[in-house]
């Protein structure tokens, strides 16, 4: 019995969302002048993700060693970060929110594969980080997963299933723990 038949497999159409022409100017692109790109050239860098098609809001901080595979697939939120290392494996669609923190090495993952079929046929699923989520260090969100608004996901996290908003969570699978606690600035002082 062959489990995987590899020589079945066919890439679904469009499945890239551009020609590979486009897609190969891109990884040139990004290994050439967006990689090499000093670190405080933000505004360098939004700007080659908005010339890729990327939605890309006001005064987002994206490091130059993040590895963004379609960024016609991504958008990000106005106040965003995007630390060192992070990889958008963005073979479906990343949305990320407003005021959303992604630390470093942290791996978001779109696309998988069905296991189950012999022909390994390969799909896409969308992940949503809403606004205000802070990813803590090399955390694994996988297809399909929705983060709330204003979850914190623990350091090597590993999220599999969609977190309600306002929780601290951790572990893999990543589970809440308890609710994140929302301070109240008082602005007037006596």
């Amino acid at each position: 019995m062959q489990i995987q038949e590899l020589n079945k497999f066919e890439l679904p159409n469009n499945f890239r969302g551009k020609n590979a022409f486009i897609v190969q100017l891109w990884w040139l692109v990004q290994a050439i002048f967006f990689r090499t790109s000093p670190q405080f050239l933000y505004g360098y860098r939004r700007f080659l993700l908005r010339l890729f098609g990327a939605k890309i809001g006001k005064k987002v901080i994206i490091r130059p060693s993040v590895k963004i595979t379609y960024p016609w697939k991504v958008s990000i939120g106005d106040y965003s970060w995007i630390g060192d290392d992070v990889v958008l494996y963005s073979l479906g669609e990343i949305e990320i929110g407003k005021n959303v923190v992604v630390s470093q090495k942290s791996y978001l993952c779109t696309g998988s594969h069905d296991y189950l079929s012999s022909n390994f046929p390969i799909y896409a699923k969308k992940i949503i980080l809403e606004e205000q989520v802070w990813l803590a260090t090399d955390v694994y969100i996988a297809p399909g997963v929705s983060i709330g608004k204003g979850s914190v996901i623990g350091a090597r996290s590993s999220v599999y299933k969609n977190i309600p908003k306002g929780w601290i969570c951790y572990g893999n699978p990543a589970k809440p723990i308890k609710k994140r606690i929302e301070k109240e600035h008082n602005n007037n002082r006596s």
